[in-house]
């Protein structure tokens, strides 16, 4: 499985970041300032300041969400959430076809996010585009709902039609670098549990999960 996508944020905290978000329009940047030399010439929208008291706070809220949902733990194996940011796009934004930076000065992106905030209804266009190798997958999420895909991927955000999208964006470094090594352990991480769910604690379990932590601690980096 090389994408994720579950909700993240329930409405409550959807309500305070899209109250605080419109709230603070003395905060927003043009994109391009966060952009590597070839993505900051195919990006078009604008971005809620890193260095602002609400993007700081922001920030670990959706860093908190994210570890302590067990789903996305055992997909990401998360070791460095780093990145973020909120960004808006309205008509005629868009952010053209690129690769997410390997190393930045935050940590390595070998995983990338989006989360939606506002209603998928309240805009036209902006579906965010990743591309595989046989295939093109377009995503457009309710608000609150994540989605974590390879950085290794490219990547683009189509034009704004009409209305405002609002996401926040940002990267995972893992503690497994390999997309085919995390989905071995995902799988068997999933098998035990389920496992355990219906059949409770048992010896050949035990054995299973002894045999997931040998391969992280194996497999990690």
């Amino acid at each position: 499985m090389n994408y994720l996508t579950c909700p993240l944020l329930n409405d409550e905290e959807i309500k305070i970041i899209q109250n605080k978000l419109n709230d603070n329009n003395d905060h927003w940047e043009d994109g391009k300032k966060t952009a590597g030399s070839h993505a900051a010439q195919v990006k078009n929208n604008l971005q809620l300041s890193r260095n602002s008291e609400i993007s700081k706070n922001l920030s670990k809220l959706i860093i908190k969400k994210i570890l302590s949902n067990p789903l996305i733990k055992s997909f990401t194996l998360p070791k460095n959430i780093h990145g973020i940011m909120f960004t808006k796009s309205s008509k005629g934004m868009k952010y053209g076809r690129h690769i997410d930076n390997a190393f930045m000065s935050s940590g390595r992106s070998d995983l990338s996010f989006t989360i939606f905030i506002n209603k998928k209804t309240s805009y036209e266009g902006g579906e965010l585009i990743v591309e595989n190798i046989n295939s093109e997958n377009k995503f457009k999420l309710n608000s609150g709902e994540i989605l974590i895909y390879p950085s290794t991927y490219l990547h683009s955000v189509k034009d704004i039609a009409s209305g405002v999208r609002l996401v926040c964006v940002g990267w995972i470094e893992s503690y497994v670098k390999s997309i085919e090594e995390r989905e071995y352990l995902f799988d068997i991480d999933a098998g035990a549990r389920s496992l355990l769910s219906k059949y409770g604690r048992s010896d050949d379990l035990d054995l299973i999960f002894k045999s997931y932590s040998n391969l992280l601690r194996l497999l990690s980096n």
